[in-house]
């Protein structure tokens, strides 16, 4: 029995499908700069409910966004659009800007080993649908014209705020967003702006409320609704979704269709560094590259989220992350291991029943790894039945241990290891050590044992 912590009630709640399929939508990045690890968090988190959810055996339908127009500088519909501050910064077109960082977000999410949505849709290939759902909102009466755009008046949508629990009456301009000139109400958000009279856009479209480009909150409404409906299972973010994005989407959505727009909302916590979420805008700014590039693998940094539940925070350093990779490294060499023996012993039923469990609890990875390496250590349990149960569970995981391969030496390693044991036979204690040195650093860690050296691929 699957339980997912649901935003929407604030509580763990039975999953129970719509159909035969279940639609997932995901809201998908920015694409005017690299993705850092934080924003990596929530889509290795992401990945984690849908591998679940197949180990469930649920078919599954799978909508991920690109926004490539509209997302501004401030949550107030205010400050100008990032991808064309991308395009100033390196001097390129706003089309170029999304080209190339949509290509750098996949190829992150392949190195992650994150499984490919069904369905990837960018918002500037669906202006049509962005301006049929707002003349939807007109009709029904929930829009006014200012000087900037068209705005939806959240006064007229009842219980508006309810994922987020905002107290409307008390909030204070200023706090939550900033004034907009015109706007009736603080918790009001742009559906579509008006190009500037003194500025020409890159990105802007004729529509029947003036030329302009639409709010950041209408293309996830519009295309989760053209490829799930008006009512589907889960959407997915981070928790800063949550105040904003997220309650302006239902909003959105409800006034129009006048019921219940997705069952399950899932969010993510922020990954932190230095007491402070990780931001594109600030110097905490690391990417999947910048780890790969101090020699650490994209599936180690995967190994460490899978080390804490995706609703508390995940406090960042090299040093844990460093931990990680040793951990990722040991449970590769006992997968090998164990992949090798042909000891014999008992099934592992227990073992599949607590990791269902596990998972099964709110995607419990924490306790699910747990699980894993109690597995591994239990000496009453076959090699075989071992090696076929740590697959299982990796078809969670999504660490590929399936394709791990014992790494051969080149000659220059097998030269160098030559070298430190005639430095060990000599007893030149400080030669043997700079050689080991040297191997860990290439990635081959000796172990000395009884009558000789074990070597690590790390």
């Amino acid at each position: 029995m699957l339980k997912l912590y649901n935003t929407l009630t604030r509580k763990k709640e039975v999953f129970k499908p719509i159909g035969k399929i279940v639609g997932i939508y995901t809201c998908g990045p920015t694409v005017y700069n690299y993705a850092h690890i934080g924003n990596l968090r929530t889509y290795i988190f992401e990945d984690i409910l849908k591998r679940v959810l197949l180990f469930n055996n649920y078919k599954i339908k799978h909508v991920m966004n690109i926004t490539d127009v509209g997302h501004l500088t401030s949550d107030s519909d205010t400050g100008e659009d990032k991808l064309e501050i991308g395009a100033k910064r390196e001097k390129k077109t706003v089309w170029e800007i999304a080209e190339f960082y949509t290509k750098t977000f996949k190829t992150d999410i392949k190195e992650l080993n994150i499984l490919k949505p069904d369905i990837w849709c960018k918002a500037t290939d669906y202006i049509k649908e962005q301006i049929d759902w707002i003349k939807k909102l007109e009709k029904k009466g929930f829009t006014y014209k200012i000087e900037d755009g068209i705005y939806f008046d959240t006064s007229k949508f009842n219980n508006y705020g309810k994922l987020a629990k905002l107290d409307i009456k008390n909030l204070k301009a200023g706090i939550r967003v900033e004034v907009v000139k015109g706007k009736k109400n603080i918790t009001d958000f742009a559906l579509w702006k008006f190009s500037s009279k003194d500025k020409k856009r890159q990105m802007e479209w004729e529509s029947p409320f003036g030329r302009g480009f639409p709010g950041w909150h209408i293309e996830c409404s519009a295309m989760s609704i053209k490829y799930l409906g008006e009512h589907f299972d889960i959407h997915c973010g981070g928790i800063d979704h949550i105040p904003v994005h997220h309650t302006n989407e239902i909003a959105q959505v409800e006034a129009v269709t006048g019921k219940k727009w997705v069952n399950f909302w899932l969010h993510s916590e922020f990954l932190i560094l230095e007491k402070e979420k990780m931001a594109k805008s600030g110097e905490n700014f690391i990417t999947l590259q910048s780890l790969i590039d101090k020699k650490f693998d994209a599936l180690d940094y995967r190994y460490f989220t899978l080390n804490a539940h995706y609703r508390s925070p995940l406090k960042f350093s090299f040093d844990a992350l460093e931990n990680a990779r040793i951990g990722f490294s040991k449970l590769k060499e006992r997968f090998l291991e164990i992949k090798k023996s042909n000891k014999n012993g008992g099934n592992g039923k227990e073992y599949e029943k607590k990791f269902l469990e596990a998972i099964n609890d709110d995607l419990n990875t924490p306790k699910a790894l747990g699980i894993l390496w109690d597995l591994i250590k239990d000496e009453k349990v076959s090699s075989k039945e071992k090696y076929n149960l740590i697959l299982k569970f990796d078809g969670v995981f999504g660490l590929n241990l399936k394709n791990i391969k014992e790494k051969t030496l080149s000659d220059e390693i097998k030269k160098l290891i030559q070298e430190r044991e005639k430095a060990r036979s000599n007893k030149n204690w400080k030669k043997a050590d700079e050689i080991r040195e040297r191997l860990k650093k290439k990635g081959v860690v000796l172990e000395d044992i009884n009558g000789g050296v074990k070597i690590k691929n790390v």
